[in-house]
């Protein structure tokens, strides 16, 4: 997903000619083939045969030469005909050190899955309400009284995204490693009028999310952080993914880059601060904890039937093919969030029908021909696996 808006000046062609070429990319690189996976770390001990492997293989690397894409990582698992996993490209542009499938990411956006699963809980254990106000938990929020936990947790809320506003990118941007608490970042929105009335439609909006958080520290009475590893990671046997207090990140990672700063070139952002993202998008995993969550959020096997259904409830978002539920998306019948942070981009989704999971991982963010590089990426991937349902995009329009 979109998160501060800046002016971007370079374009796709000057991007793929400094982040994709042969020159830019040590020789043992350039053509690389599938990547061997750890056990256990995305683990494909099946491929999906010679013809259909060499289509991915293609589609990856047109789509990273194009792009102008660093490095990613591709999984897919299709239970029946096999997998496929591959690594392409450098985790550091500077060194050449080829890009690794069991690299952690920061995964942006999809943070958000993680935190609306713990609110979910908080409603089937009787203890918040869907349709509860916010302002029964959060004081100070514009219309609080109309706006439900529902609207926020579907986008439909109409509170201004307080990452569009521009003394926000200013000072995100101005001091990357900064600090922003919920209510500093919350209050950038805060002194918008609201954009539309609670349910008219859809808009994404970080202020949604970050105001979640908020509701499950005050019902829980702990930090959203340990809530997150206790009530959804812990549960769900992901080991490699963590909420981060700081801009601290486990090794190995690769760099992470975007040309969301203020002169609009392109900058290193590996060690910036996500705390602005908070409870919407500062989360990190990896390929085998992605994996394994894509199904389970997907499924709702850490919620009631009902709970689950109601989160799958998806409603319009303005993008054909791609509706929004309670923090999930479904785009062609992929089921599950993208995720977008300066300097990486995710993708984590399951296709129920066929019991197929896709993950896409990449270390930049700079955008090619105005679209995200991870919903190219996903887009050719399932064009090529899963013709009937192709992936075609986030929640929001660039």
């Amino acid at each position: 997903m979109r998160r501060p808006t800046v002016r971007r000046t370079l374009c796709a062609a000057l991007l793929a000619a400094s982040l994709w070429a042969p020159t830019a990319v040590h020789p043992a690189v350039a053509e690389q083939r599938p990547a061997a996976v750890h056990p256990g770390e995305g683990d494909c001990p099946n491929g999906l045969g010679r013809t259909l492997t060499s289509r991915l293989d293609k589609a990856m690397d047109d789509v990273g030469r194009k792009a102008g894409i660093p490095g990613a990582v591709v999984g897919l698992w299709m239970p029946g005909k096999g997998c496929y996993v591959r690594s392409m490209g450098v985790a550091d542009t500077r060194t050449g050190e080829p890009m690794s499938a069991d690299s952690f990411v920061r995964i942006g956006s999809e943070t958000k899955t993680f935190t609306v699963t713990a609110l979910l809980e908080l409603v089937d254990e009787g203890r918040v309400g869907l349709d509860d106000p916010i302002s029964a938990y959060v004081k100070g929020v514009p219309d609080g009284h109309r706006i439900t936990l529902r609207h926020l947790a579907g986008m439909r809320s109409g509170l201004f995204p307080y990452t569009e506003d521009a003394d926000f990118v200013q000072d995100l941007l101005s001091d990357p490693q900064r600090t922003f608490t919920p209510r500093q970042s919350l209050a950038y929105g805060f002194k918008h009028r609201n954009t539309f009335a609670p349910g008219a439609k859809f808009q994404y909006s970080n202020s949604n999310l970050v105001l979640l958080g908020m509701v499950i520290e005050k019902v829980t009475g702990h930090r959203l952080a340990d809530v997150v590893h206790d009530r959804v990671l812990r549960p769900a046997h992901l080991r490699n993914t963590l909420f981060p207090q700081g801009d601290e990140f486990p090794h190995p990672h690769p760099r992470g880059y975007t040309d969301q700063t203020l002169s609009g070139e392109v900058a290193d952002a590996t060690d910036w601060n996500p705390s602005w993202a908070w409870a919407a998008g500062a989360m990190i995993s990896n390929l085998h904890d992605l994996r394994t969550w894509a199904r389970s959020v997907a499924t709702g096997q850490l919620l009631s039937p009902g709970t689950q259904k109601q989160r799958l409830r998806t409603l319009p978002t303005g993008i054909p093919g791609t509706t929004y539920g309670l923090g999930i998306l479904n785009t062609h019948g992929w089921i599950g969030h993208n995720g977008s942070i300066p300097g990486y981009e995710t993708v984590t989704v399951h296709l129920p029908p066929q019991k197929a999971t896709l993950v896409v991982m990449m270390n930049t963010d700079i955008l090619s021909e105005g679209q995200e590089p991870s919903t190219l990426l996903a887009r050719a991937i399932t064009t090529v696996a899963t013709p009937k349902n192709i992936y075609d995009g986030s929640a929001t329009a660039p």
